[in-house]
């Protein structure tokens, strides 16, 4: 029985001990999710006349493999990228971006002027595009966004022939805060689907 004591004592001790460590870390508080909305954004100036052919979307929109995950990153140094402590995407950027792609492109040339697979019956395709993003990043300051894109526009008639496109769009954030910079981010979407649907750079 003299060993009862000071093994209570020692229980007690590392109980104490346990309550003074949570408290002293906190649980993390849960992560802002963040996705980009499928109406394009304000202030887009006037929508480009319809040309006249109706477009294949052809997928999927490449994207680079560092884009394939749910963080928000941001530059760091010459060539490193870090996330953003608690911020993500709601869904990943492979499935959001052809999605919204579309539906920019859509506003642009015309609902029932641009389709993906499969192709109604009835529709014939003038025009297939094939979609690649290079960069799709914020700037180190955070007051900017910066994509970079290629594509490939088919005539599948064969009267016309392929066209290898590219673009370097920057657009400036609002602010420095996250959901301003998803914002941006919604917007050089936005001019990269104006750049293949043929309107001027502004």
């Amino acid at each position: 029985m003299k060993n009862v004591r000071p093994l209570l004592l020692s229980a007690a001790a590392a109980a104490t001990v346990a309550a003074l460590l949570g408290c002293a870390s906190p649980p993390a508080p849960p992560s802002m999710m963040y996705r980009l909305p499928i109406s394009p954004p304000v202030n887009t100036g006037p929508v480009h006349v319809p040309s006249g052919w109706t477009w294949q979307l052809q997928g999927p929109v490449r994207l680079p493999d560092y884009l394939d995950r749910d963080a928000l990153l941001l530059p760091q140094g010459n060539a490193g990228l870090r996330p953003l402590p608690g911020h993500r995407w709601a869904e990943p950027l492979h499935e959001a971006v052809p999605r919204i792609l579309r539906q920019d492109l859509s506003t642009l040339l015309g609902a029932d002027r641009v389709w993906m697979q499969p192709i109604p019956a009835g529709v014939t395709i003038t025009r297939q595009v094939r979609v690649e993003l290079l960069a799709l990043e914020a700037a180190p300051d955070r007051r900017s966004v910066r994509l970079r894109a290629r594509w490939t526009i088919v005539d599948p008639r064969g009267q016309a022939a392929p066209a290898v496109e590219q673009a370097d769009i920057a657009v400036a954030s609002a602010g420095p805060e996250p959901e301003q910079l998803v914002e941006a981010h919604r917007l050089a979407l936005w001019r990269l689907a104006e750049r293949v649907a043929g309107v001027p750079a502004s």
